[in-house]
């Protein structure tokens, strides 16, 4: 599961892999997997026996934009429900390079209209490039003039799709997953022939103020890292409550080896606090 893929392969031998690695892991006995339709979009309710508190946690899976699903996101999903007591739903967004950027963006904001207008109370939350997903979702609510979500969970966020982080080159060879070439290869995916520093490809480079609190967690050993640094460092000058979780030696997304990794487990704690105290406020 820890290895750096292949160059060169193609959108679809990429997302085979990958669903061959994580679209069937075991979620739980307790967990109900239930096909909807979201903002125009197949989504599947995340359902923990127990979680049905008010709120709901709207995730967004990772992959470089190009690769993953609803079921893979429902794997990082399905654990944060089970700790919060709450109910989570996970989108299947359109994928680039098929739909490149905005097309993702369009869809989390209209699952997110949707929720809103059926009354909920919503956290956002997602890993790598749906963690930069989460934090253009709350850039683009603001700029509709929507309420924002209470609040933001976001692992290992990718956030500047220009690259621009000094990890992206400091960290490759302790990174187990990817170096500068492989997401390279991803961000000409997604943005295209399109600027990459648009705030809602690289949300790193919007103004952030007037943002709900954002929770932050990463690995040192990843290319991504300054992806979070930096995030953190911006959104606490622009007067947005942050916390940031820096796990030495972890991995990107780490939180996927829950019950293997203490860290995974510890963080996944971490990140249920953050969301059980933003929908109570």
């Amino acid at each position: 599961m820890m290895s750096k893929g292949d160059l060169g392969l193609t959108p679809v031998q990429q997302r085979d892999y990958f669903d061959e690695l994580f679209a069937d892991r075991p979620l739980g006995d307790d967990v109900t997997l239930r096909p909807r339709t979201l903002g125009g979009r197949p989504a599947l309710d995340v359902l923990v026996e127990g979680a049905d508190r008010d709120g709901v946690i709207l995730y967004l899976h990772g992959g470089g934009y190009s690769i993953g699903s609803a079921r893979t996101g429902a794997n990082l999903a399905a654990p944060l429900a089970r700790r919060t007591g709450v109910p989570a739903v996970s989108l299947d967004y359109r994928l680039a390079p098929e739909d490149p950027f905005p097309a993702g963006v369009d869809d989390a904001l209209a699952a997110y209209e949707e929720l809103l207008a059926a009354g909920q109370k919503v956290v956002v939350a997602g890993d790598s490039a749906g963690g930069g997903l989460a934090l253009a979702l709350l850039l683009a609510a603001r700029r509709a003039g929507l309420p924002l979500p209470v609040g933001a969970v976001l692992y290992s966020p990718w956030t500047d799709a220009s690259l621009s982080g000094g990890s992206m080159d400091s960290r490759g060879e302790l990174d187990p997953l990817f170096t500068r070439a492989h997401m390279q290869e991803s961000a000409d995916w997604y943005v295209g022939g399109g600027d990459p520093r648009d705030e809602l490809a690289s949300p790193l480079f919007a103004d952030l103020t007037g943002l709900p609190p954002l929770l932050i967690q990463v690995g040192s050993a990843e290319v991504l890292l300054d992806d979070s640094l930096r995030l953190a460092v911006h959104a606490a000058e622009s007067e947005v409550d942050v916390s940031l979780d820096v796990v030495a030696g972890a991995p990107h997304v780490f939180q996927y080896f829950t019950g293997l990794m203490s860290e995974a487990d510890e963080a996944l704690e971490r990140a249920a606090a953050f969301v059980t105290r933003r929908l109570a406020d």
